[in-house]
């Protein structure tokens, strides 16, 4: 039995946060019921490419909605905000990613479903908040990176300002609502009331600039980028080119330095009081950049992993297909085939999560509206019903 077996989960969200948060909880094993409109063909990332599965599906909507189950209906109709009351009747929590004003427009706030059930927990993921004078712009992940300061960290000193090669705000503030979603359900299972969960893209991108945001509010200390990606109090630390490539190498504290020198069995590394100690080294970043690219630059990236494999932390820096490819994938179980409609041998990362050491049973994202009938069913539509609901464009 999965951890969240039971919980059902209604969710009303579009692209990578709330999808994300949610194909957790799906994973963990709660049913999560996503509502999609029939109208424009469910959640836009059906329709995002390049790739492809048949009619409203795509490898981009599978990466964030594995495990779910897909309902079609329109919620700004009469028969919609109804069927909404009896779901959230028979429901844990309601999760969205609306744009902050909308929420209470389309009655998706706790004050508005508590009638129905008032152990309800309703989720909310906005761009900046509901209750501010931004509450209805939109916004995304990469501006987030912009106005929170994380492309001025991001690259070479001497190169534009450069943001993360994936969404990582948003798969944090899906995180982070999963987290207040779940927290929030067992306070509501303690005292029987529920209450609103708000996380936004923006609180949530200022919140992960941790110590860089402490350094500054307290010190005034404005980080920046330094060169080779370098960790800014810490070296070595940083990128260091190899013969064909690069390696990431962390000396994070005395003992990997201490290993490194005596594998390295470096004369000018060894002898140098310039390199003695932290502070020094930090003085001298540059120097010692140079003696260690002319050192690891003697030998292939392979030799210097195996070389060094477990006694220092390194890392090769790969591209998409070498981490992919990777050997170290197949002993640990990270790639997973499934059976979708379209590709009988459609491949999927796992779930980092594990119980006792298993990993979580995974199935491919629904088709738009699979369980449609049944869900209505469920509470107390009929077959006759739910076809003059479909015929009048409702579901």
């Amino acid at each position: 039995m999965l951890p969240l077996s039971g919980l059902r989960i209604l969710t009303i969200e579009q692209y990578g946060a709330a999808p994300y948060c949610s194909m957790f909880l799906a994973n963990m094993g709660a049913e999560v019921i996503k509502i999609e409109n029939p109208s424009t063909g469910g959640d836009f990332a059906r329709s995002t490419g390049p790739f492809f599965l048949g009619e409203a599906d795509s490898l981009y909507f599978q990466a964030f909605n594995l495990n779910k189950n897909s309902l079609t209906l329109d919620i700004k109709s009469k028969e919609g905000k109804e069927i909404i009351g009896k779901l959230v009747g028979k429901s844990d929590a309601i999760v969205n990613n609306l744009r902050g004003n909308q929420v209470k427009k389309l009655g998706l706030d706790y004050k508005s479903l508590s009638s129905y059930n008032k152990k309800i927990v309703c989720g909310h993921i906005s761009a900046y908040g509901r209750d501010n004078s931004r509450a209805d712009w939109p916004g995304y992940d990469y501006l987030m990176q912009a106005e929170s300061g994380f492309l001025s960290l991001t690259g070479e000193p001497d190169g534009p300002p450069a943001r993360f090669g994936l969404s990582m705000v948003d798969f944090m503030t899906g995180m982070m609502l999963g987290f207040g979603v779940l927290s929030a359900i067992i306070r509501s299972n303690k005292i029987n009331k529920g209450c609103d969960v708000d996380v936004n893209l923006m609180e949530a991108a200022l919140h992960q600039l941790t110590y860089p945001g402490i350094g500054y509010l307290n010190e005034g200390l404005v980080t920046g980028r330094i060169k080779r990606g370098a960790h800014p109090s810490v070296t070595p630390s940083q990128l260091i080119k190899t013969k064909d490539g690069w390696v990431f190498i962390m000396c994070q504290n005395p003992k990997f330095w201490d290993i490194l020198i005596d594998k390295l069995n470096n004369n000018k590394l060894n002898n140098d009081k310039k390199f003695i100690d932290i502070p020094s080294r930090l003085e001298y970043r540059e120097e010692l950049t140079v003696i260690l690219d002319e050192i690891f630059s003697e030998q292939n990236t392979d030799y210097w992993i195996e070389h060094f494999k477990g006694q220092i932390p390194i890392a090769p820096v790969y591209n998409i297909s070498e981490a992919l490819d990777n050997d170290f994938l197949s002993e640990i179980n990270m790639i997973n085939e499934l059976q979708h409609p379209e590709n009988k041998k459609m491949k999927v990362l796992n779930n980092p999560i594990r119980i006792n050491g298993e990993r979580l049973p995974i199935e491919p994202g629904p088709k738009l509206g699979n369980s449609t009938n049944e869900i209505l069913k469920d509470i107390g539509y009929n077959e006759s019903q739910i076809n003059i609901l479909r015929k009048e464009g409702k579901i």
